[in-house]
């Protein structure tokens, strides 16, 4: 049964926002604990430093698939239905793995995957966004937000210490028994269904074209860092780079919830202008990065824009659709966010092959520059209507 109930009061904390906020935290953690391990599983099958890439890219390129169509039947059949279809097929696959004879086989089950993480986390996010306040909407997606941000902070460590202790096996068990709690918690959601829109269908909802360019544009940032910091740091002579990404996501909790709050009382513009300017700084930084505190820094930059930005864009997408338009909402922006990871990191390493990393960031900036500018000419977004 699937039933939402959509609050027009203020109350933020209710029942049904902490238990999807829960559901996404445990899933995030099932997901982020194999994005460093998958690799080194494909490097174990016997394949190569291209076939690991491809580990991540295949599983990019089924999300992206998934996405638009997951938005209109969200809208059609609810978002229970397939939220709880997302998390089977997610968990399937990851305890598919354990059995992969091949490299081939890992990497279909990869394509799986990516299906039912496409299906789940766009579910999921549609969910919170019926859940919260209007009035509340950027704060709300904020801490939303946190969940991914704190298993990013845990699950990567936690996977290669799996791993290097006990075996490939405990990973995909651990991995598919914390969405398997997801699954549990998806289960207790209790909430209405928003009428079925009368639109035809559709693979764009075009109101949130203008976030899901944006956040394309900023994205692209990101592959380069996620991609390449390390091999960066390296070349530097810096060892400790992990502290990169603790400095970030913590500096990410932390301006997720306050901007994503700010927003909603000074209007998104207000926020989103210097979380871009802030990410495209973070590029900036990093092309004269000789040190590791000049890491730090950039981390705090980029923690701070991209908290800030993104999960404001994601507010705006959603806030002048109708409910019963949400999903494809959702949908549409998630596959923005999807392809500028995918199509960067493919992009950017052969940007670094030609410049090396310094000037890649340098370059980095100009995606950056580019969302913002595409922010301010395709129009602004006040704070009344970010209002009640």
């Amino acid at each position: 049964m699937d039933q939402i109930a959509t609050l027009d009061g203020k109350r933020l904390w209710t029942r049904d926002f902490v238990v999807i906020t829960l559901i996404s935290l445990f899933t995030f953690l099932g997901f982020q604990m194999l994005l460093p391990t998958l690799p080194i599983y494909a490097r174990h099958l016997g394949g190569s430093d291209t076939a690991a890439g491809l580990v991540v890219g295949i599983f990019t390129i089924s999300a992206v698939i998934i996405r638009p169509f997951t938005g209109h039947y969200l809208d059609l059949y609810g978002r229970k239905g397939i939220l709880l279809l997302g998390l089977l097929i997610f968990t399937a696959s990851i305890l598919a793995y354990a059995w992969a004879p091949s490299l081939l086989i890992l990497l279909a089950f990869r394509f799986l995957h990516g299906f039912g993480w496409g299906l789940s986390s766009t579910a999921s996010s549609t969910a919170a966004t019926d859940i919260i306040p209007r009035s509340r909407l950027g704060e709300g997606m904020g801490y939303f937000g946190l969940a991914g941000t704190l298993s990013m902070a845990l699950a990567p460590a936690l996977g290669l210490y799996i791993i290097n202790n006990f075996n490939f096996n405990a990973l995909f068990l651990l991995s598919a028994g914390m969405v398997v709690i997801a699954i549990m918690l998806a289960l207790t959601i209790n909430y209405h269904k928003p009428a079925r829109s009368s639109a035809g269908f559709s693979l764009v909802e075009k109101a949130a074209l203008r976030p899901t360019i944006v956040v394309f544009f900023i994205t692209m940032t990101y592959g380069a860092i996620v991609a390449f910091i390390a091999l960066y740091a390296a070349q530097q002579g810096i060892s400790n780079i992990g502290s990169f990404f603790t400095i970030y996501a913590l500096t990410l909790a932390l301006a997720r919830p306050v901007c994503g709050r700010l927003a909603d009382k000074i209007g998104f513009d207000f926020i989103i202008v210097p979380g871009i300017i802030l990410v495209s700084s973070a590029m900036f930084l990093l092309y004269f990065a000789s040190s590791i505190q000049w890491f730090w820094l950039a981390a705090i930059f980029y923690g701070a824009g991209f908290g800030a930005a993104q999960p404001v864009l994601q507010a705006q997408a959603v806030i002048s659709v109708p409910l019963q338009r949400r999903g494809l909402a959702n949908g549409t922006f998630f596959t923005g966010f999807d392809l500028g990871i995918g199509l960067s990191s493919i992009m950017w390493g052969a940007v670094a092959e030609v410049t090396g990393y310094s000037v890649m960031y340098l370059l980095a900036t100009i995606p950056a520059i580019a969302g913002l500018a595409c922010y301010l000419l395709l129009g602004r977004h006040t704070k009344e209507e970010t209002t009640v």
